[in-house]
C-alpha cells in the first residue's frame, strides 16, 4: 500500500492536477460570492489552499488517480478519477471544518469538487483528443496511403469495441455502422452513424463507395453467419477482429483479417479451463499417439504450451513423424520430445515404449477415419486400428501407471451406419472395459463432429477441386455436419482429460450443424471466384453415409459438467470382459474376413449399427 502511495506521489501529473485543484478551489469561492471575492473571504482562500491540494492529492493517490494513462484514459479511468475526487472533497471538508474557521463559506465545497472533477476530466480528455488527432495527421502525412473506408456491420456495443479496436490500426476509416436492430437506426456512436441493417448491406456500400465490411458481431453470432453465408463473394471484402486466442500468439496483432471458413462456426470457441490443464501436464510425460495426423498433431501443440517434462509422439507415418518434429522443433525448440514411428497395433512396442517413459496422461488418437474407405474392401483394417489399437494402447498406459487415457472418439459412433462409426463405438466399449482392469488410470473417450481442415475432411478436397476450375461434389443438398476447428478438437480432448472420471464418454455442445453445400459455396466465394465459374454438383450419399450426424444415440442422455460446452453422455457401461470377447472376434476374423461375416458381428456387438445398405 505504501509503495502504491508513493509511486502515486511521484507522478508527474501532479504537474497538471495540481494547479487545476487550486483553481477550481479559488473558482468556488468567486462563483460563490458572484465573481466577487470580499476581503475576509479571500484570507480564507489564502489559508485553505494548501489544505485543499494536501488533502485532495492524497484522496487522488489513495485511488490510484495518479497512475493511470491519459492518453489512453476510459469511463473506467474516469469512475476512478471521480473516486479520488469524493475521497479529497471529504478529507478537505472534515480539515477545515476542523480548524473551525470563523466565517467560513460551507458550500464552498459542495462547488469545488465538481469543478475539480470537470477540470481534470477536461484535462485527461483533451490530451487523448490531441493524441488520437496527432495519430490521424500522421497517417495523412504526404505519400501515405490514403485510409480506406469500410462499413461495420453489429450491434452498437460490438461496434463499440470495434471502433475501439481500430483506433489503434492504421488505414480504415469507418463510413458507418449497419446494425441488425432497427432501434438503433440513425443513432450515432463515436461520430460514426447507423446507415442501415444487414438486409441493404450491397446498396449501404454502393452509396458509401465502400467495398470492405467488418463483422463485429462475436464468434458464433447468427449475425455473422448469415453476413458470411450471403455476402461472401458478392462484391464485398469481408474482414473480421482477431478472437483472443489469436492475439496471444507471438506477432499478432490486432488488425483486422480476412474471414476465415472456421468463422461460419455456429458457436463460440471452447474455452480451456488452463490453470487445471497446466496442473495436470506440467512436469508430467505425455504420450501421443496418431501424433502426425491433424488432430494428433495440434494435441501434440497444445500440449507442449504447459511446459510438460517429455511429450512422446507416435505415429505409423515416417513423413507424418518428420513434419511434427520439424514443427515442434521450430515452436518449442526447448521441449524435451521423442519421436517414434511405431503402430498401435503391435502391442509389444507399444508396451516397450510406455515402459521406457512411463506417461502420467495418453492421448490416442490413432485411427482410421474415412467412412466410405472403411466401408468395402478395409473393414478389416478399420477394426483392428481403431478397436484393437485402442486396445493395446489403453492396456499399456494402464500397465505403464498412468493416470489418465484420453480416447479421441467421434460422433459417427451416435447409431452408426458405417463400418468405421461401429467401429469407434466398439472402441469406446474397449476403453470402458480397460477402465475396469486398471482402476488406477482414468480412462475417458471424447466424442466431437467434423473437423474442418484436417486430412481427409471435406475442406482440402473442395479447394483441390475449386483450384481446378470444379466441379464441387457435394454428396447430397441436404446433408448437414457438425463442424469444429483442429484447436478446438484438440482443446476438448485436453478438457475431457482434466475432468473425466473412468468410463465417462464427453460430447461437445457443437451449435448449429452446417449444411455441406453451404460449405461449398463459401468456399467458392472465398476463392474470390463465382459459383457460376466453379459449380457445384450432388453425386448422392456415399456407402455408410448419413444426412445427419448425432452426437448422442437416441435411448442416451446427458448430465452437465463444470464446463460449459463439455456433457457427458449417459452410456451402458462394457461388461468387464468386453475387451477379452472382442479382441477375439477380431482376431478370429483372419487376414481376408467375409464383408458380410464382418457386419453381422458388429451389429451383434453394437446393437445400434444399421447399415445404410438395409435401411433403403
Amino acid at each position: 500500500m505504501l509503495t502504491a502511495l508513493r509511486r502515486s506521489l511521484a507522478s508527474r501529473s501532479w504537474l497538471v492536477d495540481l494547479p487545476l485543484i487550486a483553481l477550481a478551489w479559488w473558482a468556488a469561492f468567486w462563483l460563490r460570492f458572484n465573481l466577487g471575492l470580499p476581503h475576509p473571504y479571500f484570507e480564507h482562500a489564502v489559508q485553505t489552499t494548501p489544505i485543499a491540494l494536501l488533502c485532495m492529492t492524497l484522496g487522488l493517490a489513495l485511488a490510484r488517480v495518479p497512475r493511470q494513462s491519459w492518453r489512453y484514459v476510459s469511463l473506467s479511468d474516469l469512475r476512478q478519477l471521480a473516486g479520488g475526487v469524493a475521497l479529497g472533497a471529504v478529507l478537505t471538508t472534515a480539515v477545515v471544518m476542523g480548524l473551525r474557521i470563523e466565517g467560513f463559506p460551507r458550500s464552498v465545497f459542495l462547488i469545488s469538487a465538481p469543478l475539480v472533477l470537470v477540470l481534470l476530466a477536461g484535462a485527461r480528455a483533451a490530451w487523448r483528443t490531441l493524441v488520437e488527432q496527432a495519430h490521424t495527421r500522421a497517417q495523412a502525412q504526404p505519400g501515405a496511403a490514403p485510409p480506406q473506408p469500410l462499413l461495420i456491420v453489429g450491434t452498437l456495443e460490438e461496434a463499440d469495441q470495434a471502433l475501439r479496436t481500430l483506433k489503434g490500426v492504421a488505414g480504415w476509416r469507418v463510413a458507418g455502422v449497419v446494425s441488425p436492430r432497427a432501434q438503433e437506426l440513425g443513432r450515432t456512436l463515436q461520430g460514426v452513424h447507423v446507415v442501415g441493417a444487414p438486409d441493404e448491406l450491397a446498396r449501404i456500400a454502393a452509396a458509401h463507395h465502400v467495398g470492405t465490411v467488418l463483422l463485429a458481431s462475436a464468434p458464433g453470432a447468427p449475425l455473422r453467419r448469415e453476413i458470411m453465408l450471403r455476402w461472401a463473394g458478392a462484391g464485398l471484402n469481408l474482414l473480421t477482429l482477431p478472437t483472443a486466442d489469436e492475439l496471444l500468439r507471438p506477432g499478432a496483432a490486432p488488425a483486422p483479417r480476412e474471414v476465415r471458413l472456421e468463422d461460419l462456426l455456429g458457436r463460440a470457441p471452447v474455452q480451456l479451463d488452463d490453470a487445471g490443464l497446466s496442473a495436470l501436464l506440467r512436469g508430467q510425460t505425455v504420450l501421443v499417439t496418431g501424433a502426425g495426423g491433424s488432430i494428433g498433431a495440434e494435441l501434440c501443440r497444445q500440449v507442449a504450451r504447459f511446459g510438460p517434462a517429455r511429450l512422446v509422439c507416435v505415429d505409423v507415418s515416417e513423413y507424418a513423424t518428420y513434419a511434427l518434429e520439424q514443427d515442434l522443433r521450430r515452436s518449442h525448440p526447448t521441449l524435451p520430445a521423442a519421436y517414434y514411428t511405431a503402430s498401435v497395433r503391435e502391442p509389444d512396442r507399444l508396451r516397450a515404449l510406455m515402459r521406457a517413459h512411463r506417461p502420467g496422461v495418453v492421448l490416442h488418437a490413432a485411427a482410421y477415419k474415412h467412412v466410405p474407405l472403411m466401408e468395402a474392401h478395409n473393414e478389416i483394417e478399420a477394426l483392428r486400428t481403431n478397436v484393437l489399437g485402442t486396445l493395446h494402447a489403453a492396456r499399456a498406459a494402464g500397465e505403464a501407471g498412468a493416470a489418465r487415457f484420453v480416447l479421441v472418439s467421434t460422433d459417427k459412433a451416435v447409431n452408426p451406419t458405417s463400418v468405421m462409426g461401429a467401429s469407434k463405438r466398439l472402441a469406446e466399449q474397449v476403453a470402458q472395459a480397460v477402465a475396469l482392469e486398471h482402476p488406477g488410470t482414468q480412462v475417458v473417450s471424447v466424442r466431437f463432429g467434423n473437423v474442418l481442415g484436417s486430412s481427409g475432411s471435406v475442406v482440402p478436397l473442395f479447394r483441390a477441386q475449386i483450384e481446378q476450375g470444379g466441379p464441387v461434389t457435394v454428396t447430397h443438398p441436404e446433408i448437414v455436419r457438425y463442424f469444429m476447428t483442429i484447436p478446438e478438437a484438440a482443446q476438448l480432448v485436453l478438457q475431457a482429460g482434466l475432468m473425466g472420471r473412468s468410463g465417462q464418454i464427453f460430447v461437445l455442445d457443437m451449435g448449429e450443424p452446417v449444411k455441406i453445400a453451404d460449405l461449398a459455396r463459401l468456399l467458392i466465394r472465398l476463392s474470390g471466384k463465382a459459383e457460376q465459374d466453379v459449380p457445384i454438383a450432388f453425386t448422392g450419399l456415399r456407402p455408410g453415409e448419413k444426412l445427419y450426424e448425432e452426437l448422442l444415440a437416441d435411448d442416451e442422455t446427458t448430465e452437465p459438467t463444470p464446463h460449459p460446452k463439455l456433457r457427458v453422455a449417459k452410456v451402458p457401461g462394457a461388461a468387464a470382459d468386453a475387451a477379452v470377447v472382442i479382441a477375439a472376434w477380431i482376431d478370429s476374423l483372419g487376414a481376408a474376413p467375409d464383408a458380410g461375416a464382418v457386419r453381422e458381428g458388429l451389429r451383434r456387438r453394437v446393437p445400434e449399427y444399421r447399415p445404410l445398405a438395409e435401411d433403403s
